[in-house]
């Protein structure tokens, strides 16, 4: 079953990754009567998780440059003996089949439908999965010593203008690398922050502070919470584009499972 769910995965997500493929596409050379796109630029910067339209033009230059060389490159090796290979076409035979199994479950994808009253069924049977977390807004004072912490709340406990004071110690005495900021830690979720820290944290009422040093990994911390938002029902209309996919891939894994044990049955198979 795992592999099935591994080997379905990975189709979907050839399929979200080609869907597009074959759309029209920006024509920014020709060589000897082939054409580079927009399309090819924007595949070898992939990497650098960019795409073409955003370069500067001195850069688009170069990048059309090497789309030039390379095909000038691929077209002198499709006239080379190379071609003939059996390594090459044994080689061509397997990137026909990838290129058939993206091309044919593309076209799967497309015919599947998830009507409204579907998604609205999944939202109302699903509401319990459908919580925005807890957030919290708090700004916090690191120091090595439990010493050191207990001495400034001893201070901040005498304060009258608790958060401007809770500011200025954090700027002058935190380690923490938020102490430029009177250690704001803006808002976040309970999870994005170490265990101990959390866990104090959303114990305390806004506009106080831990009346203990929280101790962690990290050192010793004096939280103060400037503010919280409880956990709350996300909208529909917050939640329908993800229940879509997410029934659309259903439906879609469905489809390819179907096939996949009509095909087996007719097919011979063995392991080695």
């Amino acid at each position: 079953m795992l592999r099935k769910k591994i080997i379905l995965s990975s189709i979907v997500a050839i399929v979200l990754c080609t869907s597009n493929l074959f759309a029209a596409d920006k024509i920014l050379a020709t060589v000897g009567g082939e054409n580079i796109t927009l399309e090819d630029a924007d595949n070898i910067l992939k990497a650098q998780k960019v795409t073409y339209n955003q370069l500067k033009e001195d850069d688009k230059k170069s990048i059309a440059t090497q789309l030039v060389d390379k095909k000038i490159l691929s077209l002198a090796a499709m006239k080379s003996n190379i071609i003939n290979s059996i390594s090459y076409k044994e080689t061509l035979n397997k990137l026909k089949e990838d290129l058939a199994l993206q091309m044919w479950m593309s076209e799967m994808a497309k015919v599947i439908n998830v009507s409204e009253a579907q998604i609205k069924a999944y939202y109302e049977q699903n509401k319990y999965k459908m919580q925005k977390p807890m957030e919290l807004k708090a700004n916090h004072i690191l120091v090595k010593t439990e010493k050191e912490a207990l001495d400034i709340i001893d201070i901040l406990e005498k304060s009258k203008e608790l958060e401007a004071d809770f500011i200025k110690i954090a700027k002058s005495k935190s380690t923490d690398a938020a102490a430029s900021k009177g250690g704001d830690l803006g808002w976040f979720t309970t999870d994005k922050m170490i265990p101990e820290f959390s866990m104090a944290a959303s114990t305390l009422k806004v506009g106080t502070i831990t009346a203990k040093p929280v101790k962690t990994k990290f050192g010793y911390h004096i939280i103060y919470l400037d503010d919280k938002k409880t956990p709350a029902l996300l909208s529909y209309a917050e939640v329908k584009a993800d229940i879509k996919q997410f029934l659309s891939s259903q439906e879609f894994n469905k489809k390819v499972e179907n096939i996949l044990k009509a095909e087996k049955a007719k097919i011979k198979i063995s392991f080695k």
